[in-house]
């Protein structure tokens, strides 16, 4: 087979030489007989943007359930830097340095975006460290530091409530960048913004993988031409089709089951 349809990460390597941030490699889970996700297998690596798309009902979001321990693999491997995650708690993974954001945006509309920010300072995430938890000049730092990067600085003293849509997306994604994981899920991070809010998303996570690499649920295609380094295509809970955009836009099976519609 010609070696410029393989997907990238097969080029001239075999996997298991490979020192990937995440393997996934045959995850299969079945409800009630039904297999939702199917013997799929896919490697991201350090500082990468990988996309997942497909149509609806492909699995996508059960993928991102099964990394992150909310749901459990009915087999099939699932290794953050060498770790199998598949027997590990949802916490045990965060710990771990995996974190994940929802399609609805998770925030305490009550607080301000700079407490939103800092009560997910990873200090104050145990009993000890929330007893001893001290608003110091380092706390401080790296909140603006932060709020900066999400384009939030000069809110950092308003009630979350009050944020536009697109702003308070931004803010769980600060509420995880702050937390400093290697690995970023997203799902659909640009649902319900407007156009000028969703660039800014895409310069955001090219920003932010510096040092980590993001999994991204993504319908809008001229948002995941911005930003995928590469692109995994889910149907039917199997993977239909994996390499750059510009390679998976123009498969015929993608265009037929997902593009063409």
């Amino acid at each position: 087979m010609n070696a410029a349809l393989l997907p990238s990460h097969r080029i001239g390597a075999d996997p298991a030489e490979k020192d990937f941030l995440l393997a996934v490699e045959s995850l299969t889970v079945s409800f009630d007989g039904f297999k939702a996700v199917n013997d799929v297998s896919f490697y991201v690596d350090p500082n990468e943007i990988r996309v997942i798309i497909g149509p609806n009902g492909a699995g996508k979001t059960t993928v991102l359930d099964l990394i992150c321990g909310r749901t459990r693999a009915s087999s099939g491997s699932i290794k953050y830097k060498g770790q199998e995650l598949t027997r590990l708690s949802e916490s045990a993974i965060v710990l771990a340095g995996v974190g994940r954001k929802f399609q609805t945006p998770s925030i305490y509309d009550d607080l301000t975006v700079f407490e939103n920010l800092e009560i997910s300072y990873p200090r104050g995430r145990s009993v000890f460290g929330a007893l001893t938890f001290k608003r110091d000049a380092q706390v401080r730092d790296r909140i603006e530091e932060v709020a900066s990067m999400i384009f939030l600085k000069d809110q950092l003293l308003e009630r979350a409530e009050f944020l536009s849509h697109g702003q308070k997306q931004w803010l769980e994604i600060g509420m995880l960048l702050i937390q400093d994981p290697e690995l970023l899920m997203l799902d659909e991070p640009v649902a319900g913004m407007s156009v000028g809010e969703r660039v800014k998303t895409a310069e955001l996570l090219n920003e932010i993988i510096k040092g980590r690499s993001v999994l991204v649920i993504e319908h809008d295609m001229k948002f995941v031409e911005d930003i995928a380094h590469r692109v995994t295509v889910l149907h039917q809970g199997k993977v239909l089709s994996e390499g750059s955009m510009e390679r998976v836009k123009n498969d015929p099976k993608v265009i037929e089951v997902y593009l063409g519609h």
